[in-house]
């Protein structure tokens, strides 16, 4: 005789990068285990993998993650871990005035939401006096998985991610897609940059919106009161995480 089924409930978000809502679900048991195996392994990789297929499962796979903003998987993630576990995330992070101290920090999820940068634009001007630039598409899940930092990468990775992420360069009215360009052509253009050029650049990929939150911890042993800033997948996986609770 078959068993009875619990009935998991659905629920509603809204995407940050356009307006259009998306069903989900909290994770099961058996999904919840894929997160804390790749928590427990401390590899980056394989984080961003279970994310993937957390989200995948519990959007009833109706959504192309290949073609999503990271932020909107960031906030995805963590709607779903709200429901799933609960809004309040109880962990112990080390406190910044001594880097020896720990103490323990509620986090309300439902309170945590994608920040964008008012100065922000994916269109960058490399050269006024020829009206030549390009327009990026943000950051996807698996080009996360190079770095979301520049300082962070190594100069083979930047080129990568910057590569991966435009969508087309364009000369006055003139525009050429990323999509009918080599590899080649489009690394030999960030190339001959100059260096104003580059640091225009990385002025929107550091001022991506993606999901932050600040709070203020005290040091127990101190009593130094301390601002600590959670941004990003990486952190709100490891400390929305099921494991740290």
């Amino acid at each position: 005789m078959a068993l009875p089924r619990v009935e998991i409930p659905t629920y509603e978000l809204t995407l940050p990068s356009r307006d259009e809502k998306i069903a989900f679900r909290p994770f099961t048991v058996k999904e919840e285990k894929i997160l804390m195996i790749a928590a427990e392994s401390e590899d980056e990789k394989e984080m961003i993998t279970a994310v993937g297929r957390i989200i995948e499962t519990c959007t009833y796979e109706k959504l192309d993650l290949k073609k999503l903003p990271l932020f909107d998987i960031e906030y995805i993630f963590l709607q779903i871990r709200a429901k799933s576990v609960g809004e309040i995330a109880e962990f112990k992070v080390l406190c910044p005035d001594d880097n020896k101290t720990y103490t323990d920090v509620e986090l309300n999820l439902s309170e945590v939401n994608v920040q964008v940068d008012d100065n922000h634009s994916n269109k960058i001007i490399v050269d006024e006096k020829r009206n030549l630039g390009v327009v990026f598409a943000y950051p996807t899940l698996d080009i996360s998985q190079v770095g979301e930092n520049f300082n962070d990468m190594k100069t083979e990775d930047i080129f990568q991610v910057l590569i991966s992420c435009v969508d087309h360069i364009f000369e006055g009215e003139k525009i050429y897609p990323a999509k009918d360009s080599t590899r080649k052509e489009l690394t030999d253009f960030f190339e001959d940059l100059n260096q104003d050029a580059f640091v225009e650049i990385r002025k929107f990929f550091d001022s991506i919106p993606q999901l932050k939150q600040e709070v203020e911890v005290e040091n127990p042993k101190t009593k130094v009161k301390s601002i600590i800033t959670f941004k990003g997948l990486r952190d709100f996986f490891q400390y929305a995480s099921p494991t740290t609770t």
